[in-house]
């Protein structure tokens, strides 16, 4: 019986110790944007290979970019699942994805997605270099909308 109580007294302990310990999930994702006087705080999820909706939400950060300052406005495009497809090299939206990183605009590839894309098919795809990569492009979206961004589907 003494050796079942502290065979559970340890247990108790580990599990505690367990839930001060930060989610190995959040650690692997990355830090919000650096835009400390961002006044707007959007997130774009991209989940479709449909180029109408990769044009829109090239189109969407355009006109953010447009109507706001780009110092008072943190846009971040959030690509997994088909939607990874915006961000290969071989896109033809690839120079409008690097001229909105160049004007401060984050994109986010999932690596769930590349890693299934490369499990399924034997290759892993050429994703641009400019993209941030993310280990889960769904856990990046809920850690921004928790921290202040709004999320638009386009």
């Amino acid at each position: 019986m003494n050796n079942l109580r502290r065979l559970l007294r340890v247990l108790a302990g580990v599990m505690a110790l367990a839930a001060t310990q930060p989610c190995s999930l959040h650690a692997q994702q990355v830090p919000l944007q650096d835009k400390p006087f961002a006044e707007h705080k959007i997130v774009l999820q991209l989940s479709d290979n449909d180029p109408r909706k990769q044009a829109l939400v090239i189109s969407v950060a355009n006109n953010l970019l447009k109507f706001y300052d780009p110092d008072k406005v943190a846009i971040e495009v959030v690509a997994f699942g088909p939607g990874i497809d915006l961000l290969r090299s071989d896109n033809a939206g690839r120079k409008q994805v690097e001229s909105l990183i160049a004007q401060g605009v984050r994109f986010d590839a999932c690596l769930n997605t590349v890693d299934t894309i490369e499990r399924d098919s034997g290759k892993r795809p050429d994703i641009i270099a400019a993209a941030t990569p993310v280990q889960v492009g769904v856990a990046q979206i809920l850690l921004l909308t928790e921290n202040g961004y709004t999320l638009v589907r386009p």
